[in-house]
């Protein structure tokens, strides 16, 4: 029942940013890209913002992506966080 009552704030389709962190590896990025394009095919990879820590140990990836559905989200969501390379997901 809680499913049914649940509402969300975003209109579909929209543009919707993703921050995923992880350990400063040089899989890290193609990995990411990977797995987003898997469940956002039209994701361009050219658009990826990246940011290091300061002190260069993780790595931020923005990758903003053309949201078709919360359930594309939350299945995107659930693909980035068990990623062995994947710390945090926002």
């Amino acid at each position: 029942m809680a499913e049914e009552t649940r509402q969300s704030l975003l209109e579909f389709p929209c543009e919707f940013p993703i921050k995923i962190m992880g350990v400063r590896v040089d899989e890290f990025a193609q990995a990411i890209v990977t797995v987003v394009q898997a469940h956002a095919p039209d994701f361009d990879p050219a658009t990826v913002q990246m940011r290091p820590s300061s002190k260069g140990n993780y790595l931020s990836l923005t990758c903003t992506i053309n949201a078709q559905s919360q359930a594309q989200l939350d299945d995107l969501y659930r693909a980035l966080t068990v990623h062995p390379l994947v710390k945090v997901v926002l």
